[in-house]
């Protein structure tokens, strides 16, 4: 049986480590068509937390909410052209987790790529726990739980059974993510020009008034600012899924190179719609959510069924999408020796082991919903905390290295290399330093700090070899 290993040039960047081949010799499959990589792409940019967190952003910053998505926006697509250029240069199913190791070494690679880990397997919870209070709404008395548990019980099915199949719900999930979206712009565009028949053009009252397009002032504009950097969240799926795609880098190169309108487009023109046309501090909106009260205020019949069964796709397009992802960094990690050796077992080009450890502790809050109900959801939205933001600071970091290494013909290059990389590098620390600030944020940063931390050691230890010395020691007494 043979085993990839990485050597000490894959290291330090002179050559690349096979990304993709199995302890048997058998490669995850490229099962992934080029549809399935170009929705995936577009529908991964519509997330649960652009339906779900949004309201709690407008409440804080009102219409400056608008600002608060732009800039947080901005950020995501310096990070995404930056992984871009890096997952073009070399596709791999470890993502920035491989390009972390390579840029500084197996230490970073592990604590980039396990963090990940484990904030896909919560937030495969978080979001099952979210699609069965939906459901539950609609058939009163049927227990949350049972929900959780069918809903993970259909997305491991799937993804232990083919990639296409991974490919394939996530291309009629994102199709109906985005038909969804546009209709809601195009009925806002309408409605905001005075042409939607029953309602009259807002022109700019609810920009100008209640308070100005500042009602909480800065501090609004900061509270704003936070939530919308989380809304982001799962755009790095388009490069982990790449590297099982029919072109991995054509397919990663159109990702990225397209990021940039569908974020404007999809959060940075839902934001405006919704403010121009709804009162910031209508209860509606944080009561309903953002994009049921503007429905309700054009009088669109149903529009909270309506936006209850988009939500609850998008939930379920990130369950599914979660699974596929964590899976597959756990395979790349294990793949370069940062793992059990089980994990990176392949059957049918699935590794499926990965897919049933990955799965787990989605199964582990079915029972957690039932023993706790009120209180795990905080609970685990706090576990996670900002594992997100450290992800980008080892891309950040990986692509300033990484590039001076390889001056050669790159598929797609990072604008203004080196200084938009070391802009995006200092506004994630802002990021960080506004989390400190608010007392709200600053449990999660805490609780982020002290997992990164303790995964960094636990990665350091590993690269010296002093997990394996103490390993021995226990076996032989």
């Amino acid at each position: 049986m043979t085993r990839t290993t990485l050597t000490s040039e894959a290291v330090d960047g002179k050559k690349d480590a096979p990304a993709s081949s199995s302890p048997s010799g058998s490669p995850l499959s490229n099962g992934l068509k080029q549809r399935h990589l170009s929705m995936i792409a577009l529908g991964g940019v519509i997330g649960a937390g652009l339906f779900v967190g949004s309201g709690a952003g407008i409440a804080a910053a009102g219409p400056s909410i608008v600002v608060a998505y732009a800039i947080s926006g901005l950020l995501v697509m310096l990070v995404m052209r930056m992984l871009g250029e890096m997952s073009a240069a070399n596709p791999s199913s470890g993502s920035f987790s491989a390009h972390a190791e390579r840029a500084m070494g197996p230490w970073a690679g592990f604590t980039a790529g396990w963090a990940f880990w484990v904030l896909l397997c919560v937030a495969v919870g978080l979001e099952g726990i979210g699609a069965a209070k939906i459901v539950s709404g609609w058939l009163p008395g049927t227990p949350e739980w049972a929900w959780v548990a069918l809903f993970m019980l259909v997305f491991c099915a799937t993804n232990l059974a083919a990639v296409k199949n991974f490919g394939e719900f996530e291309f009629w999930f994102a199709a109906l993510k985005i038909g969804a979206i546009v209709l809601f712009l195009g009925l806002g565009a309408l409605a905001i020009a005075g042409v939607l028949p029953g309602s009259d053009s807002p022109g700019l009252t609810n920009l100008t008034g209640d308070g100005g397009w500042l009602p909480n002032g800065s501090e609004g504009l900061v509270l704003g600012l936070l939530a919308s950097v989380f809304a982001y969240g799962g755009l790095e799926t388009v490069t982990i899924a790449a590297a099982e795609s029919e072109n991995p880098v054509q397919g990663v190169a159109r990702a990225v190179r397209t990021a940039m309108w569908r974020i404007a487009v999809f959060y940075i023109g839902s934001m405006a719609v919704i403010v121009t046309l709804v009162p910031w501090d209508d209860p509606a909106v944080a009561e309903k959510g953002p994009y049921v009260a503007t429905l309700d205020h054009l009088g669109i019949p149903g529009a909270g069924q309506i936006m209850n069964v988009v939500i609850l796709i998008a939930l379920l397009s990130a369950m599914n999408a979660n699974i596929y992802g964590a899976s597959r960094i756990t395979y790349s990690l294990v793949e370069r020796g940062q793992g059990p050796r089980a994990l990176s077992r392949v059957s049918g080009g699935v590794p499926r082991v990965a897919v049933l450890a990955s799965s787990f502790f989605g199964f582990v809050c079915v029972l957690l919903s039932y023993w706790y109900p009120e209180t795990i959801f905080t609970w685990l939205l706090n576990m996670i905390g900002a594992v997100i933001l450290v992800v980008w600071i080892f891309i950040g970091v990986s692509q300033l290295i990484l590039r001076r290494r390889n001056q050669g013909q790159l598929v797609v290059r990072m604008w203004l290399y080196p200084y938009l990389t070391v802009v995006a590098l200092l506004g994630m620390v802002v990021i960080f330093v506004l989390m400190a600030r608010e007392p709200d944020t600053r449990v999660q940063l805490y609780s982020t700090g002290g997992l990164v931390l303790a995964l960094a050691l636990l990665g350091y230890a590993h690269q010296k070899g002093l997990l394996g010395r103490l390993a021995a020691k226990l076996l032989r007494r």
